[in-house]
């Protein structure tokens, strides 16, 4: 408790907060075409594989574009980016609303609202800045906690889509986004320690240290899981349990819910107990969680294996950005926009693979399984760090 009154004693909470709406909207953004899927979908004739590419491309367009941004932020501010972010999320928004009548046209205003993505990569360092390293992973995990913006997406689109048609979802969305603009421009401020811009060879040289593609790695299965998931679950629910849509949307805002509101929690127990440590426990909780899912339980028990795989996805990723400003205090901005694009990619291939496993075996069993053995993976890899850094200290 006294760690927390001396966190909101730091800091400067207007830009926390005008940082969490910012992302919390973008987020929202994002995830729409996985929203309003099922209503899109009726459409057009897609295939299961379609169906995955089709919510993945936002995803893509956001992990190909966060590494930019992220950049951009580092070198010209973080509100000066954002403001230019919102601005041009604007436009894919104004596109789906008015036209989007062929699916080449949704993939193409899809990879567009990958804008919205990439403000990850800049929310969370104009946040992060203003606190002290003892408490930058709380700050992170408040910032990122706008993760909750798909909650928001899946409880209103579906119903909005079945009363007036998923164009008109993105038109309304319109109204939010302006409103979040404006409390931005006057609340949002650049922190006095972000550090001077350095020349493009030095962020560059992070892709040099291994860590960054470890870090890398790790986040495109707890982001990538909890954001592809976010966008599948509603065609997952559909396919194999036969739901409602407006059931199927509601049955991935209880899931979603979990993952958006417990990240800075992960946050705030890596700033007690060490990130690599929380890492260790929450990915073998992971790599068992998802085997049991690949069983295609009944929908109720799937929904709550469901439910706790987005908990220790939204737990994970809190607990990861509690290491990386303080291994890469001077590249946050890059850091966080390099991994955050590989939590994007994996965040569009998980879809794209369940869907297409689903073709190819009728089943979605092998793409649970699929990502649970790359969670093992991923679990020794923490297990080598963990011995490797736990020798170190005792030989000191």
């Amino acid at each position: 408790m006294a760690g927390f009154k001396d966190f909101t004693k730091s800091g400067h909470p207007p830009t926390l907060i005008s940082s969490f709406l910012y992302f919390d909207i973008s987020f929202m953004i994002w995830v729409m075409i996985g929203a309003t899927s099922t209503f899109i979908v009726a459409d057009f004739d897609l295939t299961t594989a379609q169906k995955g590419f089709m919510v993945g491309i936002p995803i893509l367009g956001g992990a190909i574009l966060r590494i930019p941004m992220g950049l951009l932020a580092d070198r010209y501010g973080g509100k000066r980016m954002g403001v230019i972010g919102m601005l041009i999320t604007m436009v894919p928004l104004a596109w789906a609303w008015l036209f989007g009548n062929f699916l080449s046209e949704v993939y193409a205003f899809g990879f567009l609202l990958g804008i919205a993505g990439a403000s990850f990569a800049v929310a969370l360092p104009l946040a992060s800045r203003w606190y002290p390293p003892e408490h930058q992973g709380l700050a992170m995990g408040i910032a990122g906690a706008g993760n909750s913006g798909t909650v928001l997406a899946f409880i209103f689109a579906p119903r909005l889509a079945e009363a007036l048609g998923w164009h008109n979802v993105f038109g309304l969305t319109l109204i939010p986004m302006l409103l979040v603009f404006i409390i931005f421009i006057i609340l949002a401020k650049e922190s006095p320690n972000k550090p001077k811009p350095q020349p493009l060879k030095t962020y560059f040289a992070i892709l040099s240290k291994k860590e960054s593609w470890i870090y890398s790695f790790f986040y495109s299965l707890t982001f990538g899981g909890f954001v592809g998931l976010t966008s599948y679950l509603a065609l997952f629910f559909v396919d194999q349990y036969g739901v409602s849509k407006v059931r199927a949307g509601d049955f991935v805002t209880i899931v979603v819910f979990a993952g958006s509101m417990i990240r800075p929690v992960g946050g705030y127990l890596a700033d007690r107990l060490g990130g690599i440590r929380m890492l260790f426990y929450l990915y073998g909780s992971a790599v068992i969680v998802l085997t049991l899912v690949g069983l295609l339980p009944s929908v109720y028990l799937a929904l709550g294996l469901l439910f706790i795989a987005l908990m220790i996805f939204g737990m994970a990723n809190g607990a990861l950005f509690q290491v990386i400003p303080t291994s890469f205090p001077k590249e946050v901005g890059m850091m966080t926009g390099f991994v955050g694009a590989a939590g994007g990619f994996g965040g569009f291939f998980l879809p794209n693979i369940l869907g297409s496993l689903k073709e190819v075996t009728g089943s979605y069993s092998y793409g649970f399984w699929w990502f649970s053995a790359t969670f093992l993976v991923a679990w020794i890899i923490i297990y080598v760090m963990y011995r490797v850094a736990d020798q170190r200290v005792r030989d000191y």
